[in-house]
């Protein structure tokens, strides 16, 4: 009866998961068109910081538990989750056409802060000072970004709009609070049914818990896609992993040093590999294919299996 239970708050949780994902994209789209912002901005911002509200609420939380050593973990495990899996998933539904400022401005940023994370973990510790300069490098990627929108803000004020602001916002906030609450349903379901098959905790941890955190980024990106969303979907992806590194990792380690124990360097080389495969497979026609896409799901199988 326990595990029929579980199996329905599963599905449930799937649920509600894709109807929140189809409020969302359609709340941020909305927005997006309203104010002649580019889906991309809109994706790389809003949607970036409403998905990646799960890795920023179980790592900022474990830093005020004592358990700050989660914070790496959770973060390079869900960027290469995001870039491996979502992406991967994505393209394999549908080619992703990727826009020239994500491939010469965000897609550097992302190796670039990877590459720098490595570094500063090199010690063993992520000190107030490393986060100082995330959270700096953060405040000034928005102000890029809040410079960059106004520069190619074209609002039409003759553009019919089909529903008012404040159904979009409505229906982007009610999106995201369906996706979050529906992530939590579906992981804690999974969480139990794979204690009760016997599943160790070091796999559910690489796992499922490392995919429920990444699944509202699955969710709105797939719909995204399948919508013909391009700019939200690369943009949710991209702006999230940048978000992770420099925001939640940023603040985390301004509230608390946080242990890199060794261990997490294998994982970094595969963080940081993941940014570069999206970049080269980007800049060959400026398109992230199908089969390319393939590719990284295999890179992500490749994965899990070093890691078990």
């Amino acid at each position: 009866m326990e595990l029929l239970l579980q199996f329905i708050l599963l599905c449930l949780g799937f649920a509600m998961l894709g109807k929140g994902s189809d409020w969302f994209v359609d709340g941020a789209a909305g927005i997006a068109s309203r104010f002649g912002i580019s889906e991309l901005i809109i994706g790389l911002t809003i949607v970036a910081m409403g998905t990646s509200a799960p890795e920023a609420a179980v790592s900022i939380a474990a830093s005020f538990s004592g358990s700050a050593g989660i914070t790496v973990g959770n973060i390079v495990g869900s960027n290469i989750m995001n870039i491996l899996v979502i992406l991967g998933l994505t393209a394999v539904i549908k080619a992703l056409p990727v826009e020239k400022g994500t491939l010469m401005v965000e897609m550097p940023i992302v190796i670039g802060i990877t590459v720098a994370l490595y570094f500063m973990g090199l010690d063993g510790m992520l000190t107030l000072m490393d986060g100082a300069i995330l959270v700096a490098i953060f405040v000034a990627y928005l102000s890029y970004l809040y410079i960059s929108a106004k520069q190619n803000m074209d609002i039409d004020e003759d553009e019919e709009h089909g529903y008012s602001l404040t159904h979009d916002i409505c229906y982007m906030l009610g999106g995201a609070t369906v996706i979050l609450i529906g992530s939590n349903v579906t992981v804690d379901a999974a969480v139990a049914m794979a204690k009760f098959f016997g599943v160790s905790d070091r796999i559910i941890g690489l796992t499922i818990v490392a995919l429920g955190t990444s699944l509202p980024e699955l969710f709105t990106s797939v719909t995204a896609a399948r919508k013909g969303r391009v700019g939200i979907a690369v943009g949710n992806i991209v702006g999230s992993n940048l978000f992770n590194i420099l925001f939640v990792i940023g603040i985390s380690s301004m509230l608390i040093p946080i242990p890199f124990a060794k261990e997490f360097m294998l994982d970094m080389y595969w963080c940081i590999g993941a940014a570069v495969m999206l970049f080269v497979f980007s800049f060959t026609k400026r398109t992230v294919e199908r089969w390319e896409g393939l590719i990284m799901l295999a890179a992500y199988g490749t994965y899990l299996f070093m890691m078990w």
